[in-house]
């Protein structure tokens, strides 16, 4: 849906409410206009926030150039769909990507006010992300974790199961962004953990990029300043 130019205008001065809902995953939902984009937002956690969704923006800028040649993107976590909104609008990429979304009022969303302006190929699928990855066949040059019940990552894409999988629908050149919270001292020890203890043991090359207040895990070195 096309911003109007004064809520687009008012929207640098404060908050334009769209939306407010809920949904079977998320009591509270709140989709506004801020600085001239959509913003979606759960009362503990911003989902989606245009190409102002930094730790992927961020991610992406620090992509060495020979990693970025994606054409087949699975986007698990699909939100607001502030990653291909970025992609097409500030890295001027045109792709074909498969967007999995457990919530339907997101879809629903995703599809009033942000796909319709987009012009690569989204395809859209309400599922659980973690089943999904198991019936998969196809082979993806990018698959991106960003899986988040408010602000907290389900247990279930943590375990090493789910990460094999997520090696076998992997493109033998392809690789994984993996988004992890990382905004205080409790969050960087908690994703170090997990990145210690279970993703490098199934990806010996990975790589971690801090962000602002996230950590993208990666199972290649694809970053120019990873830790």
């Amino acid at each position: 849906m096309k911003i109007k130019w004064w809520q687009k205008l008012l929207s640098y001065i404060k908050p334009i409410n769209i939306v407010q809902t809920s949904s079977d995953y998320n009591d509270y939902l709140e989709l506004n206009l801020v600085n001239g984009r959509y913003q979606l937002c759960t009362e503990e956690a911003i989902y989606s926030y245009a190409d102002k969704y930094d730790n992927f923006k961020l991610a992406f800028q620090q992509i060495r150039t020979e990693y970025l040649n994606f054409e087949n993107i699975l986007m698990l976590g699909f939100g607001l769909g502030s990653v291909p909104f970025m992609l097409e609008k500030l890295f001027k990429k045109h792709f074909r990507m498969v967007g999995i979304e457990i919530d339907d009022e997101i879809i629903y969303l995703a599809s009033k006010y942000v796909i319709p302006d987009l012009k690569s190929e989204i395809n859209m699928i309400r599922a659980d992300a973690y089943s999904f990855v198991y019936q998969c066949s196809e082979k993806f040059d990018l698959i991106i974790v960003d899986v988040f019940q408010s602000d907290v990552i389900p247990e279930v894409f943590e375990n090493e199961d789910f990460l094999e999988q997520l090696s076998e629908i992997l493109s033998p050149t392809g690789y994984i962004l993996y988004n992890r919270l990382a905004f205080n001292e409790e969050d960087k020890a908690t994703s170090k953990q997990f990145f210690n203890d279970h993703f490098l043991k199934i990806f010996p090359g990975a790589t971690i990029l801090p962000t602002r207040g996230n950590y993208i895990l990666s199972d290649k070195d694809v970053f120019i300043n990873a830790m």
